[in-house]
């Protein structure tokens, strides 16, 4: 998968921390034995993942020779170089995970528990019985940007229409596809692409797209650049199709873009929703997992959080277990008793 493709560029940026992280590069050879890395599958460039996962894993990083947290220096996992790597997205991040193929990765709530108990898309498979949460991280949202002009004002004028429902791998496929289908669309009434945010937004603005679908934090950047100049706009999902979808699954919920997220005057728009959960292997020792869950709910990760992107400001302690019915891993766990939060019966 492609986040592996990105392995040798996520070790490449361990040394690079480590050897200007204030100590000689020769220091840092010698440390190199004590290193651990950690790495956290995101999804496209262009999305929310890949952002907040670069905060995150800065922020949980301690490489050898920084200064003390106390100092001004890193507040995260001593010896621990964490780094994003980009990927297909929530589908292909479990599998990996499962598979023993990267440590860590970011991913739809529906999608960790239908992995985890062997439902919907991954019926007829063994249970990915390694996947464990370190925390759940805030809501996504599905946006369906369409471009002006295009004729298109609701889900069924999509009919005949050039649109981009993301990659295979993604959460956002499996959702799209559900949409279409609750508004009596299916996959081949449209002239279906299947391009990640940031290609397909290329063609929009060269009006050879009609329409794209995300799910991700808001608000997202790729659809921000497009909204500003009035390229774009953005469909409600409302009425008795959605009221359809959030009665069959439980992990999704009615959840607006906010008024005023991509230009200003911009209504509330009705959408639905879906919460982003960091899942770990099964296999990464509590200890290390311990240390990342304090490392990710410390005072230093709050000010990177809400400074390094509008998502991160999402991300809460509080929320930290919300709609996580999988086995939390036993470090985190721990992590959450000892910060005094219990995580309810779902």
């Amino acid at each position: 998968m492609r986040a592996m493709g990105h392995l040798g560029r996520a070790l490449a940026l361990g040394f690079t921390l480590v050897a200007s992280a204030g100590g000689t590069v020769g220091a840092a050879i010698a440390q190199e034995s004590d290193l651990t890395f950690f790495r956290i599958a995101t999804g496209g460039v262009n999305g929310t993942y890949y952002p907040i996962g670069a905060i995150i894993g800065n922020a949980i990083s301690n490489p050898v020779g920084s200064r003390p947290c106390g100092q001004g220096g890193s507040c995260g996992v001593p010896n621990l170089i964490a780094a994003a790597v980009s990927s297909h997205g929530s589908v292909a991040n479990v599998e990996a995970i499962q598979n023993g193929e990267i440590e860590s990765g970011f991913a739809q709530a529906d999608v960790v528990h239908d992995a985890y108990y062997g439902k919907r898309t991954f019926a007829g498979r063994p249970p990915m019985d390694k996947l464990r949460v370190i925390a759940n991280l805030y809501a996504e949202r599905m946006q369906v940007v369409v471009r002006r002009g295009a004729g298109v004002t609701g889900i069924r004028d999509l009919v005949g229409k050039r649109v981009s429902l993301d990659e295979p791998g993604s959460g956002t496929l499996l959702m799209a596809r559900m949409v279409l289908e609750a508004f009596g669309v299916s996959e081949t009434d449209v002239v279906a692409e299947y391009l990640k945010p940031g290609p397909a937004a290329s063609l929009m603005q060269r009006d050879e797209l009609d329409a794209f679908i995300l799910v991700a934090g808001v608000p997202t950047n790729v659809v921000a650049d497009l909204a500003a100049p009035g390229i774009v706009d953005l469909l409600p999902l409302e009425g008795a199709p959605v009221e359809t979808i959030l009665a069959k699954h439980p992990f999704l919920s009615s959840s607006p873009i906010p008024a005023d997220t991509y230009w200003p005057g911009a209504p509330e728009i009705p959408t639905i929703g879906v919460g982003a959960q960091w899942v770990v292997s099964a296999d990464i020792p509590e200890e290390r997992v311990y240390a990342i869950c304090r490392a990710l709910w410390n005072d230093a990760t709050r000010v990177l959080l809400d400074g390094g992107h509008p998502t991160g400001k999402q991300i809460r302690l509080e929320n930290a277990l919300d709609g996580v019915d999988i086995p939390l891993h036993p470090g985190a766990a721990r992590c959450y008793e000892d910060l005094g939060l219990e995580k309810t019966a779902q």
